[in-house]
């Protein structure tokens, strides 16, 4: 992986699946890192203790992306431990499959609020905490924003507006030097995934994805993780409003 050594990263929604994969690989590369999460706290601590136990440097920081006190008191807390911040990883997201008909306005607010409300309010009070150098914004999407499966219709649809902000904010902050980019995970096997019963080891569904996959297998959060570090990384330093399809080939 790139050399991340001095550098700090904040990586939102890490206690577990992808955020976690993420933590712990830019963690490898040198990063000191913060495992934001939500609600599961366990989850966030365990994270952080496979990155002590790896001889890298991390800590734990409660805050909901999607309300601006909590991102402020986040944030602020990030500083006092580690000062200015170099990498912002936005991986914090929800989903829920439901045909059109199930949809409630309860369930779109909540999507939207953390799939990209979360993101803009973020990225804008990283802005006091980024250094001279700048540093970079990974933005997690998802292939699901161009391959339109049936039944995410909001999902797809927060997700899709979160690619357009990428592309705004990389020209919006160049100036700051700070570079924004979005990777969009395909079919990736994680907790998350599994639990929401999308698919599973061995499953039919998996199975079929596995057979539409050029690369013949699912993606793993290491596999995200290896593309975040090189976009945290100044070997990126010249890419910046790239969308990355991170889905094995799968369109």
């Amino acid at each position: 992986m790139s050399n991340l050594a001095g550098k700090v990263a904040l990586v939102t929604g890490a206690s577990k699946g992808i955020g976690a994969g993420i933590a712990k690989g830019l963690a490898s590369a040198g990063a000191s890192v913060v495992v934001n999460y939500a609600t599961d706290r366990k989850g966030a601590e365990a994270v952080v203790d496979a990155i002590k136990k790896s001889n890298g440097r991390a800590v734990a920081i409660q805050g909901d992306v999607a309300n601006s006190t909590d991102v402020a008191r986040m944030f602020a807390e990030v500083s006092a431990a580690y000062g200015v911040i170099d990498i912002l990883v936005n991986n914090a997201g929800v989903y829920r499959s439901m045909p059109l008909e199930s949809m409630t306005e309860e369930e779109f607010h909540r999507e939207m609020n953390i799939n990209l409300l979360g993101p803009l309010l973020t990225i804008r009070e990283s802005l006091k905490h980024f250094g001279a150098k700048g540093g970079s914004v990974i933005n997690i999407g998802s292939a699901a924003s161009s391959m339109h499966p049936p039944n995410y219709s909001v999902y797809c649809a927060s997700k899709s507006a979160l690619d357009a902000v990428t592309g705004v904010l990389a020209k919006e902050l160049a100036a700051r030097k700070i570079r924004v980019n979005s990777i969009n995970p395909g079919a990736t096997l994680s907790e998350g995934t599994q639990a929401a019963g999308m698919f599973g080891v061995g499953s039919d569904f998996e199975k079929q994805l596995v057979a539409m996959t050029p690369l013949g297998r699912v993606g793993t959060p290491a596999d995200i993780a290896k593309i975040a570090a090189f976009l945290a990384s100044d070997d990126s330093c010249w890419v910046t409003g790239e969308i990355i399809i991170a889905s094995g080939g799968l369109r």
